[in-house]
This record gives structure tokens, sequence and C-alpha cells, in this order.
């Protein structure tokens, strides 16, 4: 009998995670854990409400076998707080809770943006460094975590504990939710199509790794039901650079300074025209690529969608206001003509 806790179970990569353990029927069950209610399909999976900053945790993972932390706050981004203590104090909570449960195995939620800033002509191993790009909270709290994470690991050696450190994760039912945490209310959604994007930014440095959501699921699932350890790069082919993405979008590459493209995001950020703080062009172009092999070889992971396709399904996905019936990826968790995103002040309350 193998019963499996997941933290964000309504998320974008959290939905991937359920329906991947779902999809193995040697998971009896799976306690989904979130914030606010939802429903699933699955009769093997039983809901729990529950804020990781806050409330008992003992409860919902007594009895499991494995835990998959993915519970973390993106917005709101003007709300340094309640960040932290969802995102470092909440994942302290959940370790612990972890180990007081007697779990065989820690599964967490880690990230490209883990990483320090590295190269982007050749990939880095998970030896890499993991200092995070400071003026990023994202960043900064997962390298916090990493840092957390190795002292826990340390202090339960009976514990087998696994990170995964995944590029950026896109599927078509979370375009919605992806959309409001990082583009906010003003994107014009019918225009988010290949032939109406216009121009790509040809920044230096500007190239990046992606990954489809489902793929990412498939990797925590081998990661719980296997017996690997330690920390995985997740990503897939191909790298995406200006070139690539003009030829994807039918676009035209315009040499845009990373000077610009900062300033661009900080004025529209503080002017709470989008939610996403300029930190995040940081991030984007200081984190280095990843070498997925040891994903590869140690959990027998192979990716079944390309780079492209989970960026074309996400920009199509935000065309067409898809969405899935959980609160995080919900078109309704914007109100009606987005009118909660505005109320939330832009990345100072959640929608």
């Amino acid at each position: 009998m193998t019963r499996v806790a997941v933290t964000g179970a309504t998320g974008n990569v959290g939905t991937s995670v359920v329906e991947a353990l779902c999809a193995d029927p040697s998971v009896d069950e799976i306690v989904a854990i979130a914030r606010r209610p939802a429903a699933f399909s699955d009769p093997r999976v039983r809901f729990v409400r529950a804020d990781i900053a806050r409330d008992d945790l003992d409860a919902a993972f007594a009895g499991v076998d494995a835990v998959v932390h993915l519970a973390w706050l993106i917005q709101p981004s003007r709300d340094d707080a309640k960040l932290r203590a969802v995102n470092v104090d909440g994942s302290r909570r959940v370790f612990e809770a972890t180990a007081r449960a007697g779990a065989r195995a820690l599964v967490h939620a880690s990230s490209v943006g883990a990483y320090s800033a590295g190269p982007k002509e050749h990939r880095v191993s998970e030896s890499w460094p993991t200092a995070g790009i400071q003026s990023l909270f994202y960043s900064r709290h997962k390298a916090e975590v990493e840092r957390m994470l190795n002292a826990f690991e340390a202090d339960h050696p009976g514990l087998r504990v696994v990170r995964l450190r995944p590029g950026l994760i896109f599927k078509r039912g979370a375009a919605t939710g992806i959309r409001r945490l990082f583009g906010g209310p003003f994107v014009p959604s019918p225009l988010v199509r290949r032939g109406l994007i216009p121009l790509v930014p040809d920044t230096p440095r500007l190239v990046f790794q992606a990954v489809h959501s489902h793929d990412v699921g498939d990797a925590y699932a081998r990661a719980v039901l296997g017996d690997a350890r330690g920390a995985f790069n997740i990503a897939a082919e191909p790298v995406l650079d200006p070139r690539a993405l003009a030829q994807l979008l039918g676009a035209r590459r315009v040499r845009v300074p990373a000077r610009v493209l900062r300033r661009a995001a900080e004025i529209t950020w503080h002017a709470r025209l989008q939610p996403a703080p300029p930190g995040w062009i940081d991030l984007a172009l200081g984190v280095p690529l990843m070498d997925t092999s040891a994903a590869r070889h140690a959990l027998g992971w192979e990716p079944r969608h390309s780079a492209s396709e989970a960026l074309v399904e996400l920009l199509d996905g935000i065309r067409d206001g898809a969405e899935e019936p959980t609160p995080p990826l919900a078109a309704a968790t914007s109100g009606r003509f987005r009118s909660a995103e505005l109320r939330g002040g832009i990345g100072a309350r959640e929608a």
C-alpha cells in the first residue's frame, strides 16, 4: 500500500503530479493538500484543506509513505512577509511534519531559480552552486530552502530526500493561472497567438529552458515511487533563445539591451500594470542552462513534449482562456472581466 501526500496539489504542477500518481496502480491514496477547496475525480484522491504556513499538518501526513512538497507563493509579489511565511517558514513546517509522520521519502520542488548565476554557453550539473539570484524573492527563497533542506537531510539520514529543479513549466490547462501570475489583467489574451506577436527581444543571455507540466508530473511520480535520492535538473529540448522564439512565433528579433528590458519591467510593476517584479528579468538572464542527464539515468525520465510544444500550448491556452477546475487555474478566480485581479492591487493581494 502506497500513500502519498502532495502539498500545493491544485496548481500547475500539483494537478499534473496528482494525475501522474493516479496513473500508477501501486498508489492507493493521494492526500491532496491546498488552501482553497477543490474536487478531484479519482476516488483515491482525498482533499485536505490546509495552509502550510499555519495549519496542523500532522493529521494530513499521518500514515503516508511519501510527501511531495509543491506549495509555494509567487503572488502577491508586493507582500514580502506573506511570501516568506509560506515559501520559507511553510517549507520548514512541511519538512518537520514529514519527519514526525515517519514517511520514507520527501520530494521537494526546487527550481532552476535556486541556482547562482551561470553559463548560457554550456550546461551545468546539479553540483552548480545554489545561492540564487538575490534581486528576486522567488530565487532567494528557493536557495534558502535548499540550504534548509541540506541541514534537514543531514539530521534525518533514514529519510530519502529528492529535490527536482525544473525550468519553466507550461501546459494548456495552466494558461489562465500563469497569465494571472505573470501577465496580469491587462494582457489582451486574444492577441497572444503566433503571427500576431510581432517582436521578440533579442537580448544577450535571454536563453532559457522549459518543460511541459505533464512531464514534470511524471518526474515527480518517478521520484516518489523509485529509490533515487538527491537533486535532479528537469528540462526539455530545445533551449529557447531569441532566434528560436522568433522562428516559433513568426516574429522579428529586435535588439534590446538587458538594462532596457529590466527598466521596462520595473516601470510597469511599480505602475501596477503587471504583477511580476523586475527581478524575474534578472533571473531569466542570470540562471545557467541545466544538464538533465542525471534525471534521465537515475529516474528513467524522458520528456514526451518538446520545450517548443510546451510554450505553444501555453500561448494557445492564454489566447483561448484555457483553464482547469481548481482555484489557482480556474478562470472564475479572476472574477468577471478580471475584476478580482484588479481588486487585488495587481500583486498586492491574491486574486
